[in-house]
């Protein structure tokens, strides 16, 4: 989520909001996604580059596959999150879109001689996330579904990833050419019903998927916010920048720190977190936000695990407002 929505989120809740919260629910929305840029990587060696770059395999990445990964720092800290891809000779990133730029001409400082350029392809495409009851729109688009989470089909309009599901509810992600997706969206309209930015950002955070954004780049190690068990960390491919950081936080012993799903009165990303029996030290940080439906905030939030045994845990100070936490959509490996 861009700072400009976190900043705004204790203000009450945009128009358009409960409408697409209920028809997520009850029947379907489609969500024009204008918080991502998009980057890619062509050439003969575009994927060899990637793959000694990123937290993911790139090398084995097939045709029909998507695949989160992460982009670290000598030191083992996440400078960027992504959704990757294959789109004919190029390997497609996803990626919030105010970092973008930088992380775009730090990746491109690294080519070398290796026959890969990096190009923003987000002025030329379009994203649009669907949610809920949208096979039938989406049929009229595309000749095939996907069957699986980060399972893509392509086609003449561009590429169609099934994306975790959310409050129960399934997702896609449909990616192509910008004048093609655009002509399409007053038809869609007609279906279901269109929602802000921030319902997918919700969205996200109820798939306990967390995104890297600006204030909190270079603030994790991967298995901080969950990356291992939401397979973008590659633990048996070849080095990468951080690598070795990363690999000794796995093995080490058990990771102290993780990423919890919780609701609090307002909350932006960047916040740090604080425990009601050690008010002097943060515990934690905010990951991601977005507008709740039934008022405050939800969010992702990195925190020491032993933090949630017991008291209270609280944003931006031990006096700040208090979180409650909920269950991910997923088990955590010693939850297991």
């Amino acid at each position: 989520m861009n700072s400009s929505t976190a900043s705004s989120l204790s203000s009450p809740l945009p128009s358009p909001l409960p409408s697409a919260f209920d028809a997520v629910l009850h029947a379907g929305v489609f969500v024009p996604l204008t918080q991502f840029g998009i980057i890619d990587t062509t050439g003969d060696d575009a994927a060899a580059f990637l793959h000694t770059q990123l937290t993911s395999d790139v090398q084995h990445l097939d045709a029909s596959s998507a695949r989160l990964a992460g982009y670290c720092s000598p030191k083992g800290r996440l400078l960027a999150s992504f959704l990757m891809w294959r789109c004919g000779e190029a390997v497609r990133l996803m990626i919030a879109a105010d970092i973008q730029a930088s992380v775009q001409k730090r990746l491109s400082m690294f080519v070398m001689r290796a026959k890969a350029k990096l190009v923003d392809a987000t002025p030329s495409l379009a994203a649009v996330g669907f949610a809920g009851d949208v096979r039938k729109t989406l049929s009229h688009l595309f000749d095939a579904m996907p069957d699986g989470v980060h399972v893509k089909v392509d086609g003449p309009l561009g590429s169609l990833i099934r994306v975790p599901d959310a409050a129960g509810r399934p997702r896609f992600l449909w990616v192509g050419p910008k004048a093609e997706v655009e002509a399409r969206l007053a038809e869609i309209e007609k279906q279901l019903t269109r929602g802000p930015a921030e319902l997918w950002d919700w969205l996200d955070i109820h798939a306990g998927e967390p995104r890297i954004t600006q204030p909190t780049s270079e603030q994790f190690v991967p298995q901080m916010v969950n990356f291992d068990v939401l397979g973008g960390v590659n633990f048996k491919k070849g080095c990468y920048p951080g690598q070795e950081v990363v690999a000794r936080s796995q093995y080490r012993g058990t990771i102290k720190r993780r990423t919890s799903l919780a609701h609090a009165e307002t909350a932006k990303a960047g916040d740090e977190l604080f425990h009601s029996d050690d008010p002097g030290q943060p515990c934690g940080l905010v990951v991601n936000v977005a507008p709740a439906p039934g008022g405050g905030v939800d969010a992702l939030v990195e925190i020491k695990l032993a933090a949630l045994e017991q008291g209270s845990v609280h944003v931006g100070a031990a006096a700040g407002p208090a979180l409650k936490f909920s269950a991910l959509p997923y088990a955590l490996p010693s939850e297991v």
